[in-house]
């Protein structure tokens, strides 16, 4: 080795600067990290809660100081103050939006994938995904997955809201974002609901054609739902999360979407939830009820129509404040990307399809 080498590498310090200058790093200079994270990440983001008292003022606000919205797309989204990239998780916004009596949405796509559930809405509001019109009636979910054309439609006298929820952070950290207006303000609709792909998700279907798997437009109606769920309340349900069910995809039995996973819960009266983390993130849409959710040493005491963000690995429980009446929630969470990807975890235990079926009689 020549003086000159050995001079530029007199110490550990000096190389790791040597390095910098070839654009390389010695993976020795990880080690703190690893260190850092032994026992699991960091959360990203931090506990929130938004109320719906200044939700629904300020949604009402905006349709003052934009009366004509251009899109008809008067939405803001829930940012955790605790994230410096933004978004409401570090996988996934959340926000609401209004669409005023007689407004369009413009059609338009994109690759980053959506859900809508409805607050306030009815029979005369409903969003085309593809061609296909679902109706948007309250706690309805619509799904639009990534690259469908889609708009929405306000055809009622009354305000329409929905809760968003999409995968922008997510989208965003892949540097796979593509964006494509329509053109028009509308995108044309299927004459027969004979052709609806989200009809092929019903119980019976035609033998004849081939099935989607995925991306395809569906409607989930709340009455369905709503059914299913108390119907649900006679089981022994989960001891984290009480009585939650999960919107699948009616073709594969996988979650609704791939980056994310929708879930509807019931909090029974008095119910008090054991304590546990997940490797995921989760935003919450309080249907109806009233209740506590501790995250880590945080309380966020939440009532019907307010929203609330559950960080990744962060001990969190919920709990029934009511002795009498039930508490119900839908959430977002990213277990499926997590899922996918081998990195989906839970302590003290995972809970997701593990249970036995309630066994045979005989």
């Amino acid at each position: 080795m020549s003086d000159d080498i050995k001079k530029q590498t007199t110490s550990l310090s000096e190389f790791d600067n040597e390095l910098a200058s070839l654009n390389m790093r010695g993976q020795w200079q990880y080690d703190s990290l690893l260190e850092r994270v032994i026992g699991g990440p960091k959360p990203a983001g931090v506990p929130y809660l938004w109320k719906w008292e200044t939700v629904h003022e300020k949604l009402l606000e905006a349709c003052d100081v934009m009366p004509e919205s251009y899109t008809a797309r008067r939405n803001f989204s829930f940012m955790n103050p605790g994230l410096e990239r933004g978004g409401t998780t570090q996988t996934l916004i959340m926000g609401m939006q209004i669409v005023r009596p007689g407004e369009v949405a413009w059609a338009h796509r994109h690759t980053i994938g959506a859900v809508r559930f409805v607050v306030e809405g009815g029979e005369q509001l409903y969003t085309t995904v593809n061609g296909e019109r679902l109706l948007m009636e309250p706690n309805d979910l619509i799904l639009t997955p990534n690259w469908n054309w889609h708009d929405h439609h306000n055809e009622t006298d009354k305000n329409a809201i929905w809760v968003d929820a999409l995968d922008v952070p997510l989208v965003l950290a892949l540097n796979q974002i593509f964006y494509e207006p329509f053109g028009e303000t509308t995108q044309p609709q299927r004459e027969s609901s004979a052709d609806y792909w989200s009809r092929r998700g019903s119980l019976v279907r035609p033998a004849w054609e081939q099935r989607p798997e995925q991306n395809f437009p569906f409607r989930y109606p709340w009455h369905e739902v709503s059914a299913q769920l108390h119907e649900m309340a006679g089981s022994e349900g989960s001891p984290y999360d009480d009585i939650v069910l999960e919107y699948v995809n009616p073709f594969t039995g996988s979650s609704a979407l791939p980056t994310m996973g929708c879930n509807i819960q019931m909090l029974r009266p008095g119910f008090v939830g054991k304590s546990h983390r997940q490797t995921s993130s989760a935003v919450y849409f309080v249907v109806e009820g009233e209740g506590t959710t501790v995250v880590g040493d945080e309380e966020i005491n939440w009532s019907a129509r307010d929203s609330f963000v559950v960080p990744n690995w962060i001990p969190h429980h919920h709990i029934n404040r009511s002795k009498s009446r039930e508490a119900i929630l839908f959430s977002i969470n990213d277990i499926p990307v997590l899922q996918g990807l081998g990195l989906y975890h839970e302590d003290p235990e995972n809970t997701i399809r593990t249970r036995p079926l309630p066994p045979l009689l005989a």
